[in-house]
């Protein structure tokens, strides 16, 4: 279909197509509309002429969908809920609910700690969480997505978030038995599998030879630094994630000062480009970035934050890049 013929497509034929879509019925539909099934059929008629496709199979005792016309439906319905929320977003009496999609680890280690002072400032926005390690639909259930690693291409914007330092932690008492990079070969050393950066990188960055055995492996940042508090080894994570482990004391790093730490931007926030947005997304954005003091990143690559490129170095091909993960 073209432009020319889209602008000539009748809004009710939309609006009829998929009511017969959803319900599989010209009868039910016309019901639902206050019509004739008749003009229902009609109607359907006149858009298959108008888009050049058969939409719908018929028969004597029903009709379904052809596979070009339940792609259709999906798109109209996705267009028809944008509709809907375009309407509730100018209705002041009726706040809409932000919908924010997060890697799971970002979202209990570092976003969840944070919340109550953001509920506090602004009560009367309604919050909706939702974390996984796939990347957020913003069609049908979300409005933003922090994602960890490089997202995917799409005509999405995209801000880097903080550069994370990836530092050797470990409890307090572990540590005593940790003075100098060498004594990490007699420890347990836990490695997160999703994580962008492994031990082998660490070690090579420090000009030492990976070990070959590790203690633990967990698919999830969030495990990996449970672990370490709990005294099970010496984890490589960020700083970042672990910043409420670190204020506390439950964890420390037993080679701060006399090793390299990596640096590099693990976690972005996407969300589709819009002219207009409801008020609780622009400050949910606003708070989430002061929060992460990411100004001078807003507009950058990660390539152009500070020691990043560098630190890599020739440790990208050692990046474990599964995805939005953590």
């Amino acid at each position: 279909m073209n432009d020319l013929n889209l602008r000539k497509v009748p809004l009710p034929f939309v609006r009829i197509f998929e009511a017969a879509g959803r319900s599989a019925s010209f009868a039910v539909a016309a019901r639902e509309l206050n019509l004739s099934p008749s003009a229902v059929s009609h109607s359907v008629r006149k858009l298959e002429e108008m888009v050049g496709l058969r939409l719908f199979e018929r028969s004597t005792r029903e009709v379904r969908l052809t596979r070009e016309g339940a792609i259709l439906l999906e798109y109209v319905q996705r267009g028809i809920d944008e509709i809907q929320r375009g309407f509730a977003m100018v209705k002041s009496e009726q706040a809409i609910p932000l919908r924010l999609h997060t890697a799971p680890s970002f979202a209990t280690q570092w976003l969840l700690p944070r919340l109550a002072g953001f509920v506090r400032e602004h009560p009367n926005i309604d919050l909706r969480f939702s974390a996984s390690t796939e990347y957020a639909r913003f069609d049908d259930d979300f409005d933003l997505d922090i994602v960890y690693g490089e997202p995917t291409p799409s005509p999405h914007e995209k801000i880097p978030l903080a550069v994370e330092g990836l530092a050797p932690l470990c409890s307090p008492e572990l540590a005593q038995r940790i003075r100098v990079p060498e004594d990490l070969y007699l420890q347990p050393l836990i490695q997160c599998e999703v994580q962008l950066f492994q031990w082998k990188g660490w070690f090579e960055t420090n000009h030492l030879a990976p070990p070959t055995h590790y203690g633990l492996r967990f698919d999830r940042s969030s495990m990996a630094i449970a672990a370490a508090t709990d005294g099970l080894g010496v984890v490589l994570e960020s700083t970042l994630l672990a910043e409420r482990e670190l204020n506390r004391g439950a964890l420390v790093r037993p080679l701060a000062g006399c090793t390299r730490e990596l640096e590099y931007v693990g976690h972005y926030l996407v969300h589709p480009r819009r002219r207009h947005r409801h008020e609780s997304f622009e400050t949910f954005k606003r708070w989430l970035l002061r929060e992460l003091r990411v100004d001078v990143y807003a507009g950058a690559s990660p390539a152009e934050a500070p020691e990043a490129a560098s630190d890599r170095g020739d440790q990208d091909q050692d990046a474990a890049s599964l995805g939005p993960g953590g």
